[in-house]
């Protein structure tokens, strides 16, 4: 429990005075804003700080409770020790009980530690083991609430004149021809206090080294994030800004790790983008430069000459450039759609039989002019299919016409269409030049041209493939380069005179199963 001390009611108690200053470091922001460190100092740091304080309120509450009730006990227990001893004799009259009150409190032994007083039936204090009087002013709290006190014992805690904090306990007595009616023990709280003071200053210790530590650990955890996202935030402006060649390093397999590898990733897609775009800007303007030079050539002979001949010849190269140039305006203006969503479709029922003759007619004659076969295995009949007829013979010339200018002289194109597992499937293969491996899965990627040396605008494909899939359809294509090219396109049929809903073949599955058939 520690030490009591005997007070010292007749010498003025020192006081010292401390002065702590308190200095505020006011952290500076290093990011010059309100950071994700900042909102966690003021929040996360703000709330365990405030924890801290509560627990140790209620600990520094709970052992005050606990030493200040340990010194009560202690005395109480004293208390009882000499009233009992006066108890055990209350029944023998030849004792003088005013006689042996003033011996035990005269001699009592532990008056180093306590100071022991009687009271006598005038409410005063007749003599104390000290020897000194208590002097003016000195609190009787515990004495007044022990006369009314079931047990008749009572205590109180105080300061005294002085400032020093004590502990009293007084016990009613009630012996016969007695001249004191109460017995008091008064002692310091100081040891008590200084015990409790560095105990708290202890836990407080212990709770600035926890504050500390979580404060750390959490400010390099915090900017073990922060500084990854302020190191994105400026790859990503740079990225905005057109500067495609910054790369984010990642430090770490976690979620900022993947955000990294996403970062990354864009950039690369849009350094892609931005160059297929290039590469489209420079082609288109070359596709449409040679027709135009080309019209702009003959439209200057024809002006300058007189023969049929020739006329007829450059009206038909005018035409032929007129019509390649009209090619890739509606193919322009039909991507243009395609990005903005403005693409419509103007759904029917369609014979695709019809519309996959009528290509193959415009094609037949330009093949043969080329010195390319061009084969239809026309079937009797096929289901109809739900769709815009213009817009699926627009993909079915594309298709077409892209076999004969990636074929050469002697080259053989082949058209065909049947039916398998409620779809309507159209092959187009040629034994042209063929598509690299690794350009294969780029081909109908908008801006994307997997030979320079052909004309062709790059985007045609990209346009193809997105009509079929509104048409619910799907279109793949397999290569192999110096073998040719395969087109496999399936559009749903409609079954019982109902509009298909979802498109149920794997492409894979198809090629193979036509390329099969086609050999059988």
């Amino acid at each position: 429990m520690g030490v009591l001390v005997i007070p010292k009611w007749k010498k003025k108690a020192k006081t010292k005075t401390k002065t702590r200053s308190n200095t505020e470091k006011s952290g500076r922001n290093p990011f010059g804003r309100k950071s994700i460190v900042t909102h966690w100092q003021t929040t996360s740091m703000g709330m365990v700080v405030a924890l801290l304080i509560i627990i140790g309120v209620l600990i520094g509450a709970m052992l005050r409770s606990y030493y200040y009730g340990s010194a009560r006990q202690y005395l109480t227990s004293r208390m009882n020790i000499i009233t009992g001893s006066l108890e055990n004799y209350s029944g023998d009259t030849a004792i003088n009980y005013s006689a042996q009150i003033r011996s035990i409190v005269e001699g009592y032994e532990d008056k180093d530690k306590i100071e022991l007083m009687a009271i006598n039936a005038d409410d005063h204090v007749d003599i104390t083991s000290s020897g000194f009087s208590p002097g003016e002013g000195l609190s009787f709290e515990d004495y007044t609430a022990a006369k009314t006190a079931d047990g008749g014992m009572a205590y109180a805690i105080f300061k005294l004149p002085s400032g020093e904090k004590v502990i009293a306990v007084t016990s009613m007595i009630s012996l016969s021809g007695c001249e004191y009616k109460a017995l008091r023990m008064v002692s310091s709280m100081k040891n008590v206090d200084h015990q409790l003071l560095i105990i708290m200053l202890g836990v407080v210790l212990v709770f600035l080294l926890i504050t500390l530590l979580i404060y750390l650990s959490g400010r390099f955890f915090i900017r073990s994030i922060v500084y990854p996202v302020i190191r994105i935030g400026e790859i990503a402006r740079k990225i905005a800004k057109g500067d495609f060649s910054e790369r984010i390093e990642k430090t770490s397999e976690d979620e900022l790790g993947d955000l990294c590898d996403s970062i990354n990733y864009m950039a690369q897609e849009l350094s892609r983008t931005e160059s297929m775009k290039n590469e489209f800007i420079s082609s288109i303007s070359h596709e449409l430069r040679t027709p135009l030079t080309a019209i702009k050539g003959w439209s200057e002979t024809l002006t300058a000459i007189d023969d049929r001949e020739t006329f007829v010849k450059g009206m038909r190269v005018i035409t032929s450039e007129t019509e390649r140039l009209s090619q890739m305006v509606e193919e322009l203006l039909d991507f243009s759609r395609i990005q903005d969503n403005r693409l419509t479709l103007i759904m029917d029922k369609i014979d695709i039989l019809a519309e996959i003759g009528e290509t193959v007619l415009i094609y037949q004659e330009r093949a043969r002019a080329l010195g390319i076969t061009l084969n239809y295995y026309e079937p009797t009949i096929l289901p109809f299919v739900y769709g815009d007829k213009n817009r699926l013979r627009q993909v079915f010339i594309n298709i077409v016409d892209n076999a004969i200018k990636y074929s050469d002289k002697g080259d053989t194109v082949s058209v065909e269409a049947y039916e398998e597992n409620g779809d309507i499937c159209i092959l187009v293969s040629d034994t042209g030049i063929g598509i690299k491996k690794e350009d294969l899965p780029k081909v109908k990627t908008k801006f994307f041209k997997a030979n320079h040396t052909r004309r062709g605008s790059g985007i045609g494909l990209a346009v193809a493939n997105e009509i079929i899939t509104r048409h619910n359809g799907t279109l793949a294509i397999n290569s192999e380069e110096g073998v040719g090219t395969t087109v496999l396109i399936t559009i749903p049929a409609i079954k019982d005179g109902k509009q298909p809903t979802e498109n149920k073949p794997t492409v894979e599955a198809q090629l193979i199963s036509s390329d099969r058939k086609k050999t059988e």
